[in-house]
């Protein structure tokens, strides 16, 4: 409903009206609205901005030299590695993992798919904490399977393995929790009209159903990799904290901070910090094509009834098509 009404005054020429203003009823008073955005921009600066602008003070508190010495250590640059190839391992697996399920909930009716769907929910309703210890008592040397990777010479707790078992457990749903509204909102026309034209299933999942998913892809990649890279609590559960070896870059913070050696920490902390706010800026990008893409996904109509195709014009006159 348009918030201005027109109407016709007594008295005035023909055609002369006058336009009445009505008060939208979803919009506060200027008063209200500048307060409430006062308090969202206080909120912000207090428990944001500030905490951000004194990790970064902290971290040049010593002088630039002592900042890039302390990332120039070797536990530093141990725990950066260590980090980036966890990232480098978890965010692919759980990449393809999410792609599949979530094209499979999405596209597919099949037998234990509300089973799946929950079962993706599942490291958002258990602490890291948690996740860690089962891992633990998997793979520990008290554990199930514990005698027999001491057997073989396998170790996964206290270990690179274990770190990676771990991420990939806190991350695997922020993928395919991106991509499954965003293809059942899409519907299937598309595909079918693609297995009609004789696309096989590996065509129409290349040329079709990737090509509309990217944006959200790429959001929930992003999501993805934050997570891994800042993942602190089961990462320190089935790290054992071995210093230059089973450190990342959140556990090495900790160290160094439990040292008293707090610009160091705050040096390592900002590494982190440069890389959320890399990932913020990635993630708004994303955010803004994915609600494009979800917008145009909702104004395509489910069926808009029977396709008449006119024949062409050799087929017309009767001559075969070539």
């Amino acid at each position: 409903m348009s918030r201005d009404s027109v109407t016709t005054v007594p008295g005035n020429p023909p055609g002369a009206e006058a336009v009445r203003r009505r008060p939208d009823p979803v919009t506060e008073r200027r008063a209200v609205r500048w307060l409430l955005v006062g308090v969202a921009l206080l909120f912000l600066a207090l428990f944001l901005v500030v905490p951000l602008a004194a990790v970064f003070y902290q971290a040049f508190s010593k002088g630039i030299a002592f900042y890039f010495e302390a990332l120039a250590d070797p536990d530093a640059l141990s725990a950066i590695q260590l980090t980036v190839i966890t990232a480098a391992i978890a965010v692919p697996l759980n990449l393809v993992f999410g792609l599949a399920a979530s094209w499979c909930i999405a596209k597919f009716e099949f037998r234990g798919k509300a089973l799946l769907t929950t079962l993706i929910d599942l490291p958002f309703s258990v602490s890291p904490v948690i996740s860690g210890l089962i891992y633990v008592l998997m793979f520990g040397a008290q554990g199930w399977f514990g005698p027999w990777l001491q057997d073989h010479n396998v170790q996964i707790i206290f270990a690179v393995p274990g770190i990676v078992l771990a991420t990939i457990f806190v991350t695997f749903p922020f993928v395919a929790r991106e991509l499954i509204p965003l293809m059942q909102a899409q519907g299937n026309d598309e595909e079918e009209a693609a297995h009609v034209l004789g696309a096989s299933g590996w065509q129409m999942f290349r040329r079709v159903t990737l090509p509309n998913v990217r944006w959200g892809l790429l959001y929930g990649v992003i999501l993805c990799n934050a997570r891994a890279m800042g993942e602190f609590g089961a990462v320190s559960v089935v790290s054992g904290h071995i210093r230059g070896q089973t450190d990342t870059m959140p556990l090495h913070v900790e160290i160094l901070y439990n040292e008293y050696n707090f610009s160091a920490a705050f040096a390592v902390a900002s590494v982190l910090a440069l890389l959320a706010l890399v990932t913020l800026a990635l993630k708004l990008l994303a955010e803004r094509h994915l609600s494009a893409e979800r917008v145009d996904a909702r104004a395509v109509p489910a069926y808009a009834g029977p396709v008449t195709l006119s024949p062409a014009p050799s087929q017309a006159a009767g001559r075969p098509v070539q």
